[in-house]
């Protein structure tokens, strides 16, 4: 591993702002390999989860979510980086991976589970291969190298499971902000000993909720990669074709055996950290601007109209199913229902507990002593 050199501070870009497509020797002929249903598909997941986002932000200002963790203009990173993986690929996502849970196939209503707070998990990890949304920063790197030491083991044991490829890899997602966290440190470390079948996929968008990335880390996050002993490179986020080359090109050489990458998408969050967050306390309306400008959804839009793989009415037919596919998500939403909390305590663990059963019987007393209250004030 000597001769891993710093990653390449400029990122790779093959679409520029305006639209146009630009010839790159390495990571042009992924892009060329792609049919027109596949870079229409692109973008169409892309308006999808944009419309999503917006639907969802508003029914949590309605009250009807407990909390929203917008994506609003990293359509590009997430998509560009999962279409280039295969579908047995595990995904260990932060909680933000909106666009990357929508093309797995985890429906609206699965996806709202966690932020409705009627349920964990709204759907069964083993069965899109992608795993439950993490809160805790940085915590799913961890779990993310368990998973690819499994892996490793399996191949090398000759056991594992039917329909399990041997060149299986890990994505494990996390922002800017969570690499300054102990625990992707710790995950690097033993990624990089064991040359695990990983690839890390920083969005880096610039903000740690109000901290901005320069304070964050005075060198690219992909320069972090040569220090733990593998390659990184940094990317244009904002161009879903540069982001899908790149995401290819790394995980084709986790597959032949080269160990654990990691992909640095440079992007920028639009929107608030959570929607109880505030943006414009830290963070100025002009640099909010310049990064409006470069939107990744119009941009690579312009290139598909100038090639002539889209038209006026295919973006009205993604349009509609856009829009209808917030409808179907506000109608879910205001059906769900809340979770016994008994169901809390239950879950916690796969056979009894002393310590959970005394604190669901206090937590029983404490609900009790309201109801008592409630009777006295109607007498």
């Amino acid at each position: 591993m000597s001769d891993i050199r710093l990653a390449d501070p400029t990122p790779v870009q093959l679409l520029a702002e305006d639209g146009t497509l630009t010839e790159h020797p390495v990571f042009s002929q992924y892009i060329e390999a792609l049919d027109d249903e596949v870079l229409r598909e692109l973008y169409r997941h892309m308006v999808l989860e944009r419309r999503f986002d917006a639907e969802a932000t508003s029914l949590q200002r309605q009250g009807m979510l407990a909390l929203w963790v917008p994506a609003l203009g990293q359509e590009a990173a997430q998509i560009g980086a999962i279409a280039a993986l295969e579908q047995t690929d595990r995904v260990f996502p932060t909680y933000r991976e909106h666009a990357m849970a929508l093309y797995r196939g985890i429906t609206p209503e699965e996806l709202m589970g966690t932020f409705r707070a009627t349920r964990h998990t709204g759907w069964d990890p083993h069965a899109f291969n992608f795993n439950a949304y993490s809160v805790v920063l940085a915590s799913q790197v961890m779990h993310a190298a368990g998973w690819a030491m499994g892996i490793k083991q399996d191949v090398a044991t000759g056991t594992l499971g039917e329909g399990r490829p041997d060149d299986e890899l890990v994505l494990a997602c996390l922002g800017d902000g969570a690499t300054s966290q102990g625990d992707a440190h710790e995950s690097m470390v033993f990624a990089s000993s064991y040359e695990l079948p990983m690839l890390y996929f920083i969005q880096n968008n610039h903000w740690a909720i109000s901290v901005p990335q320069e304070t964050q880390s005075r060198v690219p996050l992909a320069h972090r990669a040569a220090g733990y002993g593998f390659e990184g490179m940094r990317v244009d986020g904002n161009d879903v074709l540069a982001t899908f080359a790149v995401t290819r090109y790394m995980a084709e050489q986790i597959r032949a055996g080269s160990g654990p990458k990691l992909v640095e998408a440079v992007t920028y969050r639009i929107g608030a950290h959570t929607t109880a967050d505030d943006p414009t306390k830290y963070r100025t309306s002009e640099e909010l601007d310049a990064w409006k400008s470069r939107d990744p959804i119009a941009r690579y839009r312009t290139w598909l109209e100038s090639r002539s793989i889209i038209d006026a009415a295919y973006t009205e037919q993604v349009d509609q199913e856009a829009a209808e596919l917030a409808k179907q998500l506000r109608i879910a939403v205001r059906s769900m229902e809340s979770v016994q909390l008994e169901r809390v305590f239950d879950t916690v663990y796969a056979e009894p507990h002393r310590q959970v059963e005394t604190e669901k019987a206090w937590l029983k007393d404490y609900e009790a002593g309201f109801a008592e209250e409630e009777e006295g004030a109607d007498t």
